[in-house]
């Protein structure tokens, strides 16, 4: 049971506090409600441009790595397609001065030509190396793109082209900043030994400022899909993939639980039922995963298989659909689920350990409008039943509604 006190200032800003006095340090972790889905289409890679851009330097802390070195601290951040997450690791006695770095960087972040133009070249770097010059670097580009028609989540967090960045101006940088980073977008969440009320009372004096954005949803849903799409591609690669995705719930609707359990079943372990039948029995894949996208709005459930040397990719799909039909006819065993159930508990206990970790999970359910099920989820997943994970089989996959790339290595 996480222990938490919440409150939010005048401006709009989310703040959860955990007190922790088991440690003498202080996770701060400050989540923006911007990802790549709230990118222009022709302007992508924006977020993840400013993942990069807010370790730059602001107008009071023009150093910011130096810094959080000379203090002791760690830092780091992630973006993805809802959100970007900022967190930092340091003794509790400087709480204050980390804070005042957040809040420089949400106000005050330099952004002018020769920053912009180093972080552009950093990001297009990474966008080489990664996605252009890598052994399977475009296969969840090929996936999204294949999977989403009118949804942004139909490109990658680091863009949809390395133009966009490239070209990227002043105005239209500044304009993004402008509109995203401010208190009202953002939560910010503490973990540490500290309290709640000063905390409360440092950040009224610290963030006090006006909310310059417009918190606006601007981009389309995704249209119902209503027939199977397939792509196959050939490249230089050691081995072929199979993804096959299905489109699933958001993360905050209460399906999104029987969702998670089903890729359990599927996948998490060697005695689960596509690695012990595909990889360990028949040795058709090298590996095999279910997983779920987990996204705010509308996602997908994956099942991405990597192939042994020499497979028929169409003889490897066929064997995965024979998984997925025996799923349906022979149900886990309330045993084998509960199994499933008892792993999914403990991981989520774990996860829950760490200052850093809480923070980031406090910023998180909130940033959902779910606070309070940090402590409750698992009684979400205590409910699913086997008939519910046989209802949900049978309905996502066999309703001629899904996606297939084949990922096919040279020969």
């Amino acid at each position: 049971m996480i222990q938490y006190k919440e409150t939010k200032l005048d401006n709009g800003m989310q703040i959860i506090v955990n007190e922790d006095a088991m440690t003498e340090l202080v996770t701060v972790n400050l989540l923006y409600k911007v990802g790549s889905k709230n990118e222009n289409e022709e302007h992508t890679g924006f977020a993840h441009l400013f993942e990069h851009l807010m370790f730059s330097g602001s107008e009071n802390f023009p150093d910011f790595d130096n810094l959080i070195n000379s203090i002791g601290g760690e830092s780091n951040a992630f973006t993805t397609c809802d959100i970007t997450n900022f967190y930092c690791t340091v003794p509790s006695l400087y709480l204050g001065t980390i804070l005042r770095i957040e809040a420089d960087r949400m106000r005050n972040l330099i952004i002018d030509e020769e920053h912009l133009s180093v972080q552009k070249k950093v990001v297009t770097e990474e966008f080489k190396q990664r996605y252009l010059n890598q052994p399977y670097g475009d296969l969840y580009k090929l996936m999204r793109e294949l999977s989403y028609k009118q949804h942004p989540y139909k490109w990658q967090t680091i863009g949809k082209d390395i133009s966009h960045i490239e070209s990227a101006d002043l105005d239209i940088v500044r304009a993004f900043y402008k509109k995203y980073y401010n208190p009202a977008n953002s939560v910010l969440a503490i973990s540490g030994n500290v309290r709640a009320e000063e905390v409360f009372s440092l950040c009224q004096s610290i963030f006090n400022f006006d909310n310059r954005g417009i918190k606006t949803i601007d981009y389309k849903d995704e249209p119902l899909q209503t027939k199977d799409r397939f792509i196959s591609v050939e490249r230089d690669v050691p081995a072929g993939v199979i993804i096959m995705t299905f489109p699933m719930c958001e993360r905050v609707n209460p399906e999104f639980y029987t969702f998670d359990l089903l890729s359990d079943i599927l996948s998490n372990g060697k005695s689960s039922r596509l690695y012990d039948s595909l990889v360990r029995n028949k040795q058709v894949f090298t590996g095999i995963d279910a997983v779920v996208s987990g996204d705010d709005d509308k996602g997908l459930f994956m099942i991405v298989a990597k192939c042994t040397d020499g497979l028929d990719m169409k003889t490897g799909e066929e064997m995965i659909w024979q998984e997925l039909n025996n799923l349906i006819s022979n149900p886990p065993s309330e045993r084998e689920f509960q199994k499933v159930k008892n792993k999914n508990r403990a991981n989520a206990t774990f996860n829950n350990i760490k200052i850093a970790d809480k923070a980031l999970n406090l910023a998180y359910y909130a940033h959902l409008d779910m606070l309070e099920r940090i402590n409750t989820e698992k009684d979400y997943y205590a409910k699913v039943t086997v008939n519910d994970l046989t209802k949900l089989a049978q309905r996502i996959f066999f309703t001629n509604k899904h996606n297939t790339l084949y990922y096919t290595a040279k020969k």
